[in-house]
């Protein structure tokens, strides 16, 4: 691959690494300031699968960028409708993050007697953050040609938010059956 051909998927990447660690700094603040309001967080046995899911996502992809993998050799020339795909679904977590405010997290944390978010992208879908999350786990590998990961991972991917959105639906009464369990804060408090 040549020099500028190599250049364009690092520089997606450096983008795409810096705004999953900046989510997770925004989601550490607005966390503790929401269990400081006395919110709960649900579903937390799930949280580190997913985690480990978007790493291994992200960290498969840097290893194919720079070096290229046995099984997925590793990106081609950056395809720009794929990138199109990304872009939008980043301007889909943005508008997602804007209208949740500080209400939004990585994790499924609720505030009792906050009403549920109608406004926004949540006008249209219940689930906008993760239609976004779906679609840019299959679309930054297309963008750089890697069908197969792209394959691979939406499937792993898929399975993570059957959990996830059936365990924040029931939290938030959108779903029948019994709420998952209570976990501790970060304080170490029982909820």
């Amino acid at each position: 691959m040549t020099a500028p051909a190599m250049t364009a998927p690092i520089v997606i990447m450096l983008l795409v690494t810096a705004q999953r660690l900046s989510e997770l700094l925004i989601d550490r603040h607005n966390r503790a300031a929401l269990l400081a309001q006395g919110a709960r967080e649900y579903g937390r046995g799930h949280y580190p699968w997913m985690v480990l899911l978007h790493v291994g996502w992200l960290a498969g992809l840097w290893d194919a960028v720079l070096k290229g993998s046995p099984w997925n050799p590793g990106p081609g020339p950056v395809e720009p409708v794929w990138l199109a795909v990304l872009l939008a679904m980043q301007a889909l977590r943005l508008w997602v993050q804007v209208t949740l405010g500080r209400r939004w997290t990585t994790r499924i944390i609720v505030l009792d007697g906050a009403p549920l978010v109608r406004t926004g992208p949540y006008r249209f879908t219940d689930h906008p953050n993760y239609l976004a999350v779906a679609v840019e786990i299959a679309a930054l590998p297309l963008a750089f040609g890697m069908v197969g990961y792209a394959i691979v991972f939406s499937i792993l991917n898929a399975a993570m938010l059957a959990a996830r959105i059936r365990a924040e639906d029931r939290v938030l009464g959108r779903r029948r059956g019994p709420s998952p369990a209570k976990v501790k804060t970060i304080r170490g408090d029982r909820v």
